[in-house]
């Protein structure tokens, strides 16, 4: 009549066969026993024992109130009165805000963080412990050193997580503008309508929560209103691609046609369309007449060599996925996913995992033929005067290519490649009006292919400039 705990038993999943077994197969169990287990998600964990389970998910709160709802429901009235002075419960209070706030910001992704980072109680906690400590030493007389605790909640509590120069940026600048005796006063406010409260409970705090929006703006976050617009177009992508997920995958008829029927065409209109492999003594003979050892000569063949693998594998799949449909050869897990993905126009893993992201398969089909072509002509045709930057595998490995071949150039001027920094203009010119490269005493290279999120540009003017236009309506 006792509870089995197992824990992590992502970790021992052949174990978990035999549970089942064991659970299944005794004759005679008392109706007080009950086995729970932890796990994380995993496609390999026994589907019988998952579906004869209740199962339960602790999912992290979502929103500000949430956020700050389930910290405070862990904060005790001891806590609370831990210290005398009067800057420590506005402080609590504060960095609980902060720590909601940086673990809120990564559901907008990049736009959110540049580099996603795994906060989580510990973090908020040893905040927590600074901030007691601190306001111990300093006393009242002393006051609070605010550069101090800017640093150690910017640079070391979160920031020792932070690797990217921006998003410590980020955290210092929440610091900076939430931390000070500026937030004493009446009206600081962390956004319109996120205040500090007073009290001297751990209900008065509480209550106060209760009465915060249930849904926030990304405002509150030092974020655009437009981010939300990507949050919920994000969160809907997922919703339908774990429906499309879950729909039966039998062979029942689409318009006359059979799921194998509409794959091995598609499969057939690819492998027509899919490039020819790269002959490699070609390549090497063509890289050495353009001069196999300048540094944007090695970064042409190593893209080419990641091309040529995407072309390979795709070739592959779709020959072997034709032999599994017409009974030839087995039909492997690999060959079903790429079968069920392709019949979704959606990207099988196999080729996800060597190539780029797009949103269907048929744009990424489209951008690889595309790909190719730029590579093919500066293999055949020499370097060109523009470049699709984009369309590479590794941009950054352009750039550096083209920072060590100026820097080359200008040996006798005395420039040094760890002094010399890239420096960007955007043109007024069109990609058609681009008839050759940079003037040789300028260098550099002309690209094209970005764009920009969440704002336009002026050409006229050459410079940002919001994504809409302003309307004055009379």
């Amino acid at each position: 009549g006792g509870w089995l705990l197992l824990q992590n038993c992502h970790l021992g999943l052949e174990f978990l066969n035999e549970l089942m077994d064991t659970i299944t197969t005794k004759e005679s169990m008392s109706e007080d026993f009950r086995t729970w287990i932890t796990t994380e998600a995993h496609t390999e964990f026994p589907i019988n024992l998952l579906q004869s389970s209740i199962k339960f998910t602790n999912e992290p709160p979502q929103g500000v109130k949430a956020g700050l709802k389930r910290t405070y429901s862990a904060v005790t009235q001891d806590l609370l009165g831990v210290s005398k002075m009067q800057q420590w419960k506005p402080l609590l209070y504060a960095v609980a805000f902060l720590h909601t706030t940086v673990q809120e910001r990564r559901k907008f992704g990049p736009l959110g963080w540049n580099i996603p980072y795994e906060f989580n109680q510990a973090d908020f906690a040893a905040s927590v412990q600074f901030v007691q400590n601190h306001l111990n030493d300093v006393g009242v007389r002393q006051g609070v050193n605010w550069s101090c605790v800017r640093y150690m909640l910017g640079e070391v509590q979160y920031g020792g997580r932070v690797t990217d120069d921006l998003d410590k940026a980020l955290l210092n600048t929440y610091a900076r503008v939430w931390f000070g005796e500026h937030m004493f006063s009446e009206e600081f406010c962390f956004y319109k309508g996120y205040a500090i409260p007073k009290g001297n409970t751990v209900e008065d705090y509480l209550q106060h929560i209760e009465q915060l929006p249930v849904i926030d703006t990304p405002e509150v976050f030092g974020l655009h209103p437009n981010a939300d617009i990507t949050y919920q177009t994000n969160l809907a992508n997922e919703t339908f691609s774990a429906i499309v997920n879950i729909q039966p995958k039998d062979s029942s008829a689409r318009g006359g046609e059979t799921r194998e029927a509409v794959v091995q065409h598609l499969a057939d209109e690819m492998l027509e369309k899919l490039p020819p492999d790269y002959n490699p003594h070609e390549v090497k003979t063509q890289l050495q007449k353009m001069g196999a050892f300048q540094p944007m000569n090695i970064f042409l063949r190593q893209e080419i060599d990641r091309m040529q693998l995407v072309i390979s594998r795709v070739r592959t799949t779709l020959i072997d996925l034709k032999l599994a449909i017409d009974g030839t050869i087995i039909m492997s897990e690999e060959l079903q996913d790429a079968l069920d993905n392709i019949y979704d126009a959606r990207i099988p893993k196999l080729w996800f995992r060597i190539s780029w992201e797009s949103t269907t398969l048929g744009f990424w089909f489209t951008e690889l033929l595309e790909r190719n072509q730029q590579f093919s002509s500066w293999l055949q045709d020499g370097r060109p005067s523009q470049f699709w930057m984009t369309g590479f595998f590794n941009p950054q490995g352009f750039l550096t290519a083209m920072r060590q071949e100026t820097t080359r150039m200008n040996l006798a001027k005395g420039w040094e490649l760890d002094s010399v920094v890239l420096y960007s203009e955007v043109t007024k010119m069109m990609k058609e009006d681009v008839v050759g490269p940079p003037p040789a005493d300028i260098g550099g290279v002309y690209i094209h292919g970005l764009f920009l999120e969440g704002a336009g540009w002026d050409r006229r003017n050459s410079r940002l400039m919001e994504s809409a236009p302003k309307v004055k309506i009379e």
